[in-house]
């Protein structure tokens, strides 16, 4: 194997450790904050569910990432490479400062800047790229929604409950935060895997596109291990500055963002986990009361999504023309 793809691939495999590592988060966080399950254990229950994930639910997001994305002729190690540092830089950034921004987002503007700057706007498939653009779109409003819908729903059925039922939410959140890991695993991995196999593909070691079996167990095992690690700053971020986090809260998000989540997985669309959960943390908050969300957090987490692809795309394509100079 050229060693241009051995640094490609482990390149690969380090975003693919900081997205466990930055979305840890947005899996535990209500968890953690709830009290439902201390820190290290949930971690490591989330961390077991996202390697097994994309073994049970299939590559379809890999498929979208990897085949609608770019035209043939801009799948380049070049471009790949340079989209990949450019997100690796900007989940670091934004790690460091405790936003929880989209590795997701990140990755598309990362692969928009270097394709743009090497081959053009027509290095893009429009039609893949408007199909990831609509997921990520649509997925944070539906994540607000379901999670104000199905508040409003628990609050309906524990009506004149005694205090006693906090017990039954904290001990339920094990159940909703294992199915809201395996959707994260099931969607965030597989953006890795469809990369991975796309320098594969371009640099003739695969005729043609299908994730070979090594692939999908190396990227679900980075993702697994970076969620095992614990992105801290960002799990206080979404813990409880939103608002604090009762049992009935964590429960609610989790169950919320895993059917946004694992539905878009199964639908081959790449969603933003980070969005999803954090919208319906929003949703759930706002359900009880609108005052009790505050929105000011809220405004600077929407102004990191907003900045995202450009900034991403920027670093893109400098590292582009960095890339471009040392490979040739």
């Amino acid at each position: 194997m050229p060693l241009l793809l051995i640094i490609f691939i482990a390149t690969a495999l380090t975003f693919d450790f900081l997205n466990g590592f930055h979305d840890s988060a947005n899996i535990v966080a209500t968890m953690i904050s709830s009290r439902a399950m201390e820190p290290r254990r949930a971690l490591l229950l989330s961390a077991a569910a996202h390697f097994c994930a994309p073994f049970l639910f299939g590559v379809a997001v890999a498929t979208t990432i990897g085949q609608e994305v770019l035209q043939p002729y801009a799948n380049t190690m070049t471009v790949l490479l340079a989209a990949l540092l450019a997100a690796i830089v900007w989940n670091l950034v934004t790690w460091f400062f405790g936003i929880p921004s989209s590795s997701s987002h990140a990755l598309v503007g990362g692969l928009l800047g270097a394709t743009i700057v090497g081959y053009g706007v027509g290095g893009i498939q429009i039609h893949g790229l408007a199909k990831i653009i609509i997921a990520l779109l649509v997925s944070p409003p539906l994540g607000l929604l379901v999670g104000y819908i199905l508040m409003k729903l628990v609050l309906f059925l524990a009506r004149g409950s005694s205090p006693r039922i906090n017990w039954f939410f904290k001990r339920a959140q094990t159940l909703t935060a294992l199915t809201l890991a395996l959707s994260h695993g099931s969607n965030d991995a597989q953006k890795t895997m469809g990369i991975i196999t796309m320098g594969l593909v371009g640099a003739g070691v695969l005729s043609q596109f299908q994730v070979p079996v090594w692939v999908i167990a190396v990227s679900a095992g980075a993702v697994s291990l970076g969620t095992a690690m614990g992105g801290w700053r960002i799990i206080r971020t979404l813990g409880g500055k939103f608002y604090k986090i009762r049992p009935v809260h964590g429960f609610t998000t989790q169950l919320a963002s895993a059917a946004v989540i694992l539905g878009a997985a199964l639908l081959g669309g790449p969603v933003s986990t980070t969005q999803v959960v954090s919208s319906a943390i929003l949703g759930v908050g706002s359900a009880e009361r609108l005052n009790k969300v505050r929105w000011g957090v809220a405004g600077n987490i929407i102004t990191a999504w907003l900045l995202t692809i450009p900034a991403s795309g920027l670093l893109a394509a400098l590292m582009y023309v960095i890339v471009h100079r040392v490979v040739m």
